[in-house]
């Protein structure tokens, strides 16, 4: 089946043109404000060298990925033709981030950008419209056959929040009204699926074909190339799952606390059952009443261990497990210090089960 290809059209979040806007006091504020961010963007794209002019031919580096999985995996299908363009590097947090010139630059001379959603990367929002007005805006978060789950109220998850038992995300993906077909564009403004949808290697798996078709139709000379690396590309998607289902079986079952909530698909992908988060918003650490919450909820569910991830101040997990038996671990949903490339999202999936079986299964 051919993958449907998304040209996302942002014309709904640039400045409204001002016959459009409101009479009235009303209508002065949104103009003001109008003119205000279109004469910033006009003042940052002459600091940085850039015209919001669209490129007319296709050269490897004009291929643009946002997050650091999602560049692995539009890597992997360029292999052989060259490599895409990464905006969010090391250990930057797509939550919270803020565009470098050589990124502006890239955005500037790109004919596609990959990314998961406006929901996730909501700091490209604005870039895109300013200097990517004429490239392909691939959102993989509504590419066919991808499985996307609600976010999980508050910080503690129950054993049914999708991480309960193996292969429920294939139930959810069955049940779900809408699979295989785009999600409509207001849930995802309103938050209403969990965006860290690429731990789940199914999701991948959909993704590869939604970017080999996308690369093929902005440079179809290399379309032959990029169907035979999407086969590969799944073949070692199927061969990572069986092995990560193996090496999690073991400690399938045990609960445990993350730092936030961006591992849903990985549980319900491998069986898994967290039992909360310190933080739902990875930007904000709770205060004495939140830890206080968390280490409760250690008691309750019995968590044998609370994990930090590497973009954020770990010190706070040292707190929150201090006098509760729970041990300290560390998981990744970004590969914030993996080698950027084609395998560095095997390798982000194996070291987070790896992680998980270290610390769950310590005796």
């Amino acid at each position: 089946m051919t993958a449907r290809i998304w040209h996302r059209s942002i014309d709904r979040r640039r400045k409204l043109p001002e016959s459009s806007l409101p009479a009235g006091p009303g209508g002065d504020i949104y103009r003001m404000r109008a003119r205000r961010r279109g004469a910033l963007l006009a003042v940052a794209m002459a600091a940085f060298g850039l015209s919001a002019g669209p490129a007319t031919a296709f050269e490897p580096g004009e291929a643009v990925a946002s997050i650091k999985p999602i560049h692995s995996l539009v890597a992997a299908i360029m292999d052989g033709v060259g490599t895409p363009q990464l905006i969010v590097k090391g250990g930057g947090s797509p939550h919270a981030y803020t565009l470098r010139p050589s990124e502006a630059r890239a955005l500037d001379s790109a004919q596609i950008v990959f990314m998961v959603s406006h929901e996730l990367e909501a700091f490209l929002t604005g870039p895109l419209a300013a200097l990517a007005g004429g490239a392909e805006i691939v959102e993989l978060a509504e590419a066919p056959g991808v499985m996307l789950l609600p976010p999980r109220e508050g910080e503690a998850f129950d054993a049914h929040d999708h991480g309960d038992e193996a292969g429920h995300a294939d139930e959810h993906a069955d049940e779900d009204e809408h699979k295989g077909e785009p999600a409509h564009d207001d849930e995802h403004e309103h938050g209403a699926h969990d965006p860290h949808l690429w731990l789940d290697p199914k999701n991948a798996e959909a993704m590869a074909g939604a970017i080999a078709a996308a690369l093929a139709k902005v440079d179809p000379e290399h379309a032959t190339l990029y169907a035979a690396n999407e086969a590969r590309l799944k073949a070692r998607l199927a061969e990572t799952t069986a092995k990560i289902e193996a090496m999690l079986e073991p400690v399938r079952g045990a609960r445990f606390i993350v730092f936030h909530d961006a591992y849903q698909y990985f549980e319900a992908r491998f069986g898994m059952a967290a039992a909360g988060a310190i933080t739902l918003n990875p930007q904000a650490q709770p205060g004495a009443r939140g830890i206080a919450a968390v280490r409760a909820r250690i008691a309750e569910t019995g968590a044998a261990c609370v994990f930090s991830e590497p973009q954020f101040e770990p010190r706070l997990v040292s707190v929150v497990i201090e006098g509760t038996g729970a041990r300290a671990g560390v998981l990744d949903p970004i590969g914030a210090d993996l080698a950027d490339g084609p395998d560095l999202y095997f390798t982000l999936l194996e070291r987070n089960a790896e992680a998980l079986v270290d610390c769950l299964g310590a005796k």
